[in-house]
């Protein structure tokens, strides 16, 4: 499916309608949960093309030494985006799964705490890094996320996301720049 509309130079171009690829599931993982699964955005190499083009328009502006995933759906995100705009790409993951020396960031949730963490050397401080994953609910992920890379002494510039449930007021958490390609409101 062509995105480029126009036939002559200059002309503007109609960008693809990725909600279109993004798979509703109702009760899932437990009843009363709407789910946006982008399995379905990421099988359509035409859709995920865009979306990566669309995530590198909204994140270029902020020249980010290195993009940073959260795991898992946030590495699927992060690590193509970073080969488009020529960056490194760096993991935060869930408590005992990085090798070696890491810092870790532990975060209150609704019921019990969690763990993020990073490798010790991974970001050098000053260096400008964006924040991504694919979907912004309650904000409390990305918000330990940002809160343990500015503890290594990274310079957070924004966060990006595919998806966000603007319901769930999860941006009011973050005290960065945050992009969403798709918002939705229930």
């Amino acid at each position: 499916m062509p995105v480029n509309t126009g036939t002559g130079k200059g002309e503007a171009r109609t960008p693809m309608d990725i909600r279109q690829h993004i798979r509703s599931v109702p009760d899932f993982p437990k009843p009363g949960i709407l789910f946006y699964d982008i399995s379905t955005l990421l099988a359509h190499a035409d859709a995920w093309r865009e979306t990566v083009r669309q995530l590198a328009e909204v994140v270029r502006p902020h020249k980010p030494d290195l993009l940073v995933g959260i795991e898992s759906r946030g590495f699927l995100t992060a690590a193509p985006l970073a080969l488009e705009l020529g960056v490194g790409f760096v993991m935060v993951r869930k408590k005992g799964k990085l090798p070696g020396r890491t810092v870790r960031h532990t975060y209150d949730l609704e019921y019990g705490t969690d763990t993020v963490e990073i490798q010790d050397d991974a970001i050098r401080p000053g260096q400008r890094v964006v924040v991504l994953d694919d979907l912004l609910a309650t904000g409390g992920t990305m918000a330990a996320a940002i809160a343990l890379l500015r503890e290594v002494g990274a310079d957070v510039r924004a966060a990006a996301f595919i998806v966000e449930l603007a319901f769930l007021n999860g941006r009011a958490r973050l005290d960065v720049p945050s992009h969403t390609l798709i918002s939705y409101d229930s």
